[in-house]
């Protein structure tokens, strides 16, 4: 009887430490499937901030170069400007010139 009672007691430890390591090979299963899923969620949120972040550049690039344009016109024009502003300064000294001549 004494010895039915060990085997009984042996056997439960044996089944309990066998159930104790396949439920922790599952939980950690289950954590590693789940660890996998974050993962993939924050590589994929990376990868739309990335191309949220690379749109805004190529934005800011074409915004430079409209920009770049605009100041090129404008320094054609302040250039042009200046020269007629030149060739008004002679023909005013010249019609100041003739004026004192005379």
């Amino acid at each position: 009887m004494v010895k039915d009672v060990a085997t009984f007691i042996a056997v439960v430890g044996a089944m309990s430490g066998i159930s104790g390591i396949f439920l922790g090979w599952i939980g950690r299963a289950r954590a590693a499937k789940q660890e996998l899923k974050d993962d993939v969620h924050r590589d994929a949120r990376i990868s739309a901030d990335m191309e949220y972040i690379k749109r805004g550049i190529d934005e800011v690039r074409l915004e430079q170069r409209a920009q770049s344009k605009r100041f090129d016109e404008l320094s054609e024009r302040v250039t042009r400007l200046e020269e007629y502003a030149k060739s008004a300064h002679h023909r005013i000294d010249r019609i100041e010139q003739g004026k004192s001549r005379a």
